[in-house]
C-alpha cells in the first residue's frame, strides 16, 4: 500500500513539474526524484495512457498554458479546418451560437461570417474573425484577458453566462478520453466550459484526431453532457466507440 501511495504522489509531482515546464526529461525526473530511469519511463507510460500526457522521445510532454495561441493554429490546419465548415453546417439561421476559445472555434467563426445569427463568445481570435461583420450579432463576455491564448476567463466571464440561454455551443477541448471524459490542462478555463454547457441546448465539441485521447489534467466534463462530437479521427477508436456508446452523436469531417 505504502509503495502505491509513492507511486501515485511521484506521479502527480511529475505531472506538476510538466504544467511548469511543459517538458522534461527522463534523467531530470529521475534525479529529481531519487528513482530509475525505468521506474520513471513506467510512470510516464501510465500517465499517458491516461491520457494525462504526451510522450515524446526521451521524456513527456503536456500542452501546457505556456504554448502560444499563434503556435498552436498552425497544428493540423487543414483538419481544423474541415472540422470547422462541418460545425457550421450545424447552424441554422437565427441561431444563438457560443463559441468556446480555440483555434478551431476560431476556424468556425470564420467560417460563420456573414450568417443571420448572434454569435456569444469568450474567444478574442472569434472576436477577431467577426467583429466587422454585419450580418452575425456578436456578443463580446466579459472576464480578465488570458493574453497567451486570447481568451477570457474568470468570475465575470461565468456570471455572465448564467444570462445566456444558447441554442448551441461549440466547445474545443485538450483531449477527450477513451471512456468519453472531455479534458483539459487549463484550470481556469474549466469553469467557463462548465458555464457553456449549462447555457447552451446543444453541446458540440470539436476535437481533430489528436485530441482522441489527447492530453489533460482536469475534467470538465463526461459524455453525458455532450450532443455532438465533430471529428478526423478514426472511426474504429476506443474514444469515437465510447461517445456512441454514450449516445453521442459522432460526426466525421
Amino acid at each position: 500500500m505504502l509503495g502505491r501511495m509513492l507511486t501515485t504522489t511521484r506521479q502527480a509531482r511529475i505531472l506538476n513539474s510538466l504544467r511548469t515546464d511543459g517538458q522534461v526529461t527522463v534523467e531530470e525526473l529521475a534525479d529529481q526524484f531519487g528513482v530509475s530511469a525505468s521506474t520513471i519511463r513506467r510512470d510516464l507510460n501510465a500517465l499517458s495512457s491516461e491520457g494525462l500526457l504526451r510522450r515524446v522521445r526521451g521524456g513527456g510532454s503536456i500542452e501546457s498554458d505556456r504554448v502560444p495561441f499563434a503556435d498552436v493554429q498552425h497544428q493540423q490546419a487543414e483538419e481544423k479546418s474541415r472540422i470547422a465548415a462541418t460545425a457550421a453546417g450545424l447552424v441554422r439561421d437565427g441561431d444563438i451560437v457560443l463559441l468556446d476559445i480555440g483555434t478551431t472555434t476560431s476556424l468556425l467563426a470564420r467560417a460563420l461570417r456573414g450568417r443571420r445569427i448572434t454569435v456569444v463568445t469568450s474567444s478574442l481570435a472569434a472576436v477577431d474573425q467577426l467583429r466587422d461583420d454585419d450580418a452575425v450579432e456578436l456578443i463580446i463576455l466579459g472576464g480578465a484577458v488570458r493574453k497567451n491564448y486570447n481568451s477570457m476567463v474568470g468570475v465575470l466571464t461565468e456570471q455572465a453566462l448564467a444570462q445566456i440561454r444558447a441554442t448551441i455551443c461549440f466547445l474545443g477541448t485538450s483531449g477527450i478520453r477513451s471512456d468519453g471524459t472531455i479534458m483539459d490542462t487549463t484550470g481556469m478555463e474549466v469553469p467557463v466550459k462548465r458555464a457553456m454547457i449549462e447555457s447552451s441546448q446543444r453541446v458540440v465539441v470539436l476535437a481533430d484526431a489528436t485530441k482522441l485521447p489527447g492530453v489533460g489534467l482536469l475534467s470538465v466534463c463526461g459524455a453525458e453532457s455532450v450532443d455532438t462530437l465533430i471529428t478526423d479521427a478514426d472511426r474504429a477508436s476506443e474514444t469515437v466507440r465510447s461517445m456512441q456508446d454514450n449516445d453521442v452523436e459522432v460526426i466525421f469531417a
